[in-house]
Order: C-alpha cells, then structure tokens, then sequence
C-alpha cells in the first residue's frame, strides 16, 4: 500500500467509528441554521494581482514528523491573520498528520478570514462534519477517489455552502478534475504516494488550466523565489505551512517568504 492508500484505510475506519457516536441524520439536523459561513474562493481573488496565501495550521506529518513541539493552533491562526493570510488551511487528521477537529472548532471562533478544513475526505458525512466545525471550505484529493465519487463530493459540497479545493499532482488527475468544473485546483508539489516534491509540477500544470480557474501551489515552497515561481506559472494563490510553522517566529517568516 502506498503512504496514500493507509491513510484513506484509516479514515474508512475513523468514519464508521465516528457514525456509531452520532448518524449522519443526527450529523445533518445540527448543521441546520449555522452562522454564514466567509468565502473561501472570494478571498483569494485579490484585487491587487499578488498571489494570495493560505497559511497552514500544521503540527507534523508523516514526513517531517513533529514539525512545531510548542504548538497552540489558536495563536498561529491569529498570527497569520496579523500577518496578511488571505485564509487557512486547518489539519484535521489525528494520526498521520497531528491535527484534530478542535482545532479547527477554537481557530473559527479566534479569526475572521476563511477557513479550509484539510484532511482525507471520501465520505459526504465528513463534508457535514467540516460544516458543523466551522469550515468554509474542503480539500478533494482526485488521488484518493474515483471520478464520480469525485464528482458527487464536490456537487453535495457546493450544495451545502462549502468551497473546494481540488487537488491534483499530474495531467492525468488535472484532467479528471476539469471535467467536473471546479472553482479552485490546487496542484500538490508532493507525490502523495511518495511525499517526495518538486516545485516543476506546479510549474508545469498551472499555465494548462490557470485561465479556467483559481489555481494554487501547495507543498515545497520554502522561499520567497518559490512563491515568485508559482507567480510566473500563473499560480493565483500559494498554500504553505512546514516553512512558516517551525520558524519561532512565524510572522516574519511569513513577511519574508511572501514578500509584504
């Protein structure tokens, strides 16, 4: 099995444990009447033409394990609020990448700018689940579904007020992701079947498609002349998180690497 595949297996797995403590039905009557949520896809249509930044609240991951021991999600969302971020990206996932569902409940009350609940999502209950924490958008990973599973997520998500963000890695994936028309794809500069990056691949996908839709580079960017490649290749947004979050001081390292 592919790093990839064992996360979704573990997912398959924390989805049924989670639909034993409270059903779908359940799930759905308590996102009833939920505040209105901020548009994700609004704000990273800057009106100034820089690139816009989802800043990533991210403890560790599989690769680089325990990236930030000293970590309070709360303090970095507001501090990326401070510093510019146009919106966030929150981790989720419990075992492979150190994040919770708290997390993202404590970050929607301490900031106003969107938020992008980050995780492995294959069941329309854990769209639910994103809403009910206070999300404004999801991640679809066209790696981890089939086309119309694919297809059905992103259809049941826009129907109940949440963005997405659909991600892809090679041609083959952009294309599948096309077909569905979405408002945002986000090319991932790791391999998650490797989690081995290169910035190439932003390099070479966004320029195909940047004109149909809001595009983002997400992974490996480290520096400044990263976030200016993604730029050149016609990146309207980049999302970051390991070169902020092991920094001491974050807002900084977010003014360097962003350029403002």
């Amino acid at each position: 099995m592919t790093i990839l595949e064992k996360i979704f297996a573990t997912k398959r797995e924390e989805v049924a444990a989670a639909k034993v403590i409270l059903s779908f039905e359940e799930l759905k009557a308590q996102c009833q009447d939920l505040p209105s949520r901020v548009s994700f896809l609004r704000a990273l249509q800057r009106p100034d033409e820089q690139v816009a930044l989802i800043a990533e609240v991210k403890k560790g991951s599989p690769s680089a394990g325990t990236i930030r021991p000293d970590f309070d999600p709360v303090e970095i969302a507001r501090t990326y609020e401070a510093a510019g971020a146009d919106a966030l990206s929150v981790l989720t996932d419990v075992s492979y990448f150190q994040g919770s569902p708290d997390y993202l409940r404590a970050i929607r009350q301490a900031v106003k700018i969107p938020l992008l609940r980050k995780d492995f999502i294959f069941d329309p209950y854990q769209l639910y689940e994103a809403k009910l924490w206070g999300a404004d958008a999801v991640l679809l990973i066209v790696a981890g579904l089939k086309p119309e599973h694919l297809a059905e997520l992103h259809q049941e998500a826009r129907e109940i007020g949440l963005d997405v963000l659909v991600e892809v890695h090679d041609e083959d994936e952009l294309a599948v992701a096309l077909q569905i028309y979405p408002d945002i794809v986000g090319v991932n500069n790791r391999d998650l079947r490797t989690f081995e990056t290169s910035m190439e691949v932003s390099e070479k996908l966004i320029p195909t498609y940047r004109d149909q839709c809001l595009a983002i580079s997400e992974s490996a960017l480290e520096t400044h002349g990263d976030v200016e490649k993604a730029q050149r290749a016609g990146a309207h947004a980049v999302l970051i998180g390991t070169a902020f979050t092991r920094e001491q001081d974050i807002a900084a390292k977010v003014h360097e690497v962003m350029g403002r």
